[in-house]
């Protein structure tokens, strides 16, 4: 008797395939951030000195080692103009990529290790008066902040990775540019709001 396969069952891959793949995803975008702004300090310099063959490469490694893109094939070399206006680009997204960095950091700070970091009393914490209340609904509470700071990181990473393509030859979809524009602004009113809260 000869046996079916449902081909559904062997194109989609399992819950906890799929999971694994969604955290390694969220962890590689958050690193891939955590990196930018670094490398477009030296990137914008250097592509002002005449080294943008050098800067489109590092570019292109971030994006392979970091995002495990495939490597892309340079279909044209990047002028100086190019390479200057890409480090600019990334330099924004990378000093808006601080904001959910900072916020993902807090979130493990004050949620994961709020019982080290928080002395007490728990008297009038969320969720106290114990220390195992308290903890457990700053942990609860950071939970859906921390999904949405790696969204957004996400989001910043696939943003950046698309321009990248571009300096590599790849045709430019027309929104990158007021995407990153629009991002960088969203990043500079948030940490004006907060500065003014101190």
């Amino acid at each position: 008797m000869p046996t079916t396969v449902d081909p559904l069952s062997q194109a989609r891959p399992s819950r906890p395939r799929r999971a694994h793949r969604v955290i390694r995803s969220m962890i590689r975008s958050l690193l891939y951030c955590a990196a930018l702004l670094p490398v477009a300090l030296v990137a914008l310099p250097a592509g002002l000195l005449g080294q943008g063959r050098s800067v489109a490469g590092w570019w292109n490694g971030l994006r392979t080692r970091l995002l495990g893109a495939p490597g892309a094939e340079p279909t044209r070399r990047p002028g100086p103009v190019a390479v200057v206006n890409h480090a600019a680009l990334s330099l924004l997204l990378g000093a808006a990529a601080l904001v959910p960095l900072g916020a993902v950091l807090l979130i493990v700070a004050r949620g994961v290790l709020y019982g080290f970091v928080e002395p007490g009393p728990f008297d009038n914490a969320w969720g106290g008066p114990t220390l195992a209340g308290a903890w457990l609904a700053h942990f609860l509470i950071g939970i859906p902040f921390a999904l949405a700071g790696l969204a957004a990181l996400a989001g910043i990473a696939a943003v950046h990775h698309r321009l990248t393509l571009a300096l590599h030859g790849a045709r430019r979809a027309p929104w990158l540019v007021l995407a990153t524009v629009v991002v960088a602004l969203f990043g500079t009113l948030i940490i004006f709001a907060w500065s003014r809260q101190l």
